[in-house]
């Protein structure tokens, strides 16, 4: 060595290895294996290792990953690790590299405070970052995460517990599913555990994530939604077996997504299973991961082929909901409107029939449905002849939207009654007298009477009349 401003040879301190070669002995390092035979690690007896899996930066390839893999061929002639799981690198919108000397990225706290930590963490897990591909971060892309998968999901358990009272997830098996939605859901229940599973098996994160927002979505728009009236129906039998299904489905689906969006994962489980955070040792966390649903047998759910049977019929049943609704949106009319017959033609392997002909018939609105299998497409042809008594049907279900978001913005929940009015034409009175149990029912209604001078009334209008309507919390201590 020279002193400052010397000339002289330079030598290395022979006791200083690259600092890469440190980092590279982490696989027995971290043990203090110094040759010799640990009681819990052996390299060369193969005890716990090689490592399950490694992750870092793309760049660590040539570097970390590399040195790794040549201290462990040197030292026991094996790899030091099987499977390796990179990331790629953040860009901000123009496309820089994010840098903290540089500050060139979106505040993470407002992100955070914005979005949340899971919408975060689920944006970039299911991102191709995960596949060691650069990512230009969007706060677009991040709401939409948001929305489809943490908005919707708590909007689906909020509706649960809304029915559910002190009812427990706690059912693993079921002996018998009468409705063909109960049936469908757990289906796409088991369908999404064997796909998230194969996927975390092969530490492909972006393909274990982004089947879990089709599977909310389904839940959300398909199941909850065409079963509202089952659990607000007086079918006691079939309100339970929907509560319970539904209750299962979330209790299932929150150890699905826990490795990915841990926090409403936690607050889920915490409520279906009735936990409710009173005992700090249970957590979704510390669930084991789940398995598809068997039957109280402990046989599958249902044969393969039925369960593939089962699942193609309802994307064909969609199918046809999707181009029923084109259809009436192309002829103006809205779905609360009733009409009289849709016909559907399409491939007799997929015949749609029983129950999926009622959920064709609830969802587009019609009274009558007829399928033709025939043709490889499938087709639809709706009569949109409106008689008078469809018009009468239709103005009903207008009462009911209306007056339910009159409700809606009073505050009023499903254990509010309450009493209304209405000030409208000869038309909707005859509606009103024709369809009076219903509307009673539909609103949660203990009377309904016309009424010249309405307070605080909402005007609106019904098939081109104006009517005023006019409710009240109905109070029994009157």
């Amino acid at each position: 060595s020279v002193s400052s401003g010397q000339v002289g040879t330079m030598r290395r301190i022979s006791e200083v290895f690259d600092c890469w070669v440190e980092s590279g002995s982490m696989a027995f390092a971290e043990h203090h294996y110094m040759g010799k035979s640990l009681p819990d690690f052996d390299p060369i007896k193969g005890k716990r290792f090689p490592a399950q899996y490694i992750s870092e930066y793309i760049s660590q390839t040539r570097a970390w990953f590399y040195v790794m893999h040549v201290m462990s061929v040197a030292l026991f002639g094996s790899n030091s690790f099987e499977n390796v799981v990179t990331t790629g690198v953040i860009l901000n919108e123009k496309g820089e590299k994010m840098s903290k000397s540089k500050k060139n990225y979106p505040d993470p706290w407002k992100v955070i405070n914005g979005f949340g930590v899971d919408a975060l963490r689920m944006y970039l897990m299911s991102s191709s970052i995960m596949h060691a591909e650069n990512l230009f971060f969007n706060e677009q892309e991040l709401k939409v995460v948001f929305r489809k998968n943490i908005m919707l999901l708590w909007n689906v358990y909020k509706f649960y517990e809304m029915f559910a009272g002190k009812e427990k997830a706690v059912v693993e098996k079921f002996d018998k599913l009468d409705n063909i939605l109960d049936k469908w859901i757990i289906l796409r229940l088991n369908q999404l555990i064997e796909e998230v599973t194969k996927s975390m098996d092969n530490y492909d994160l972006p393909r274990s994530t982004r089947p879990v927002a089709d599977f909310v979505d389904d839940f959300s728009t398909w199941y909850v939604r065409r079963s509202r009236d089952r659990f607000k129906g007086d079918d006691a039998k079939d309100k339970k077996a929907a509560i319970k299904t539904m209750g299962y489905v979330l209790c299932q689906l929150s150890k699905v997504i826990a490795p990915f969006m841990p926090f409403i994962a936690e607050r889920i489980w915490q409520g279906v299973t009735g936990n409710n955070f009173n005992n700090n040792e249970k957590s979704v966390h510390l669930e084991s991961w789940p398995s598809c649903a068997k039957a109280s047998d402990g046989k599958p759910f249902f044969p393969k082929e039925i369960n593939k049977k089962v699942l193609e019929e309802m994307v064909a049943t969609r199918k046809v909901v999707e181009l029923a609704l084109k259809a009436r949106d192309e002829a103006g009319i809205k779905v609360r409107q009733p009409l009289n017959k849709i016909t559907v033609v399409g491939p007799k392997t997929i015949a749609i029939k029983n129950a999926y002909i009622e959920l064709i018939k609830d969802e587009i609105n019609v009274l009558d449905m007829e399928f033709k299998g025939t043709g490889k497409e499938i087709k639809v042809n709706l009569d949109i002849v409106i008689t008078p008594e469809l018009k009468q049907a239709g103005a009903k279900r207008e009462l009911v939207r209306f007056i339910n978001s009159m409700r809606k913005n009073a505050g009023l929940t499903i254990n509010d009654k309450i009493e209304w009015e209405y000030n409208g034409g000869k038309e909707i009175k005859e509606v009103v007298d024709k369809y009076i149990d219903d509307l009673k029912k539909d609103t949660l209604a203990i009377s309904i009477s016309e009424t010249v001078n309405i307070k605080e009334g909402k005007e609106v209008e019904i098939n081109k009349e104006k009517v005023i309507l006019g409710i009240k919390k109905f109070s029994s201590n009157k």
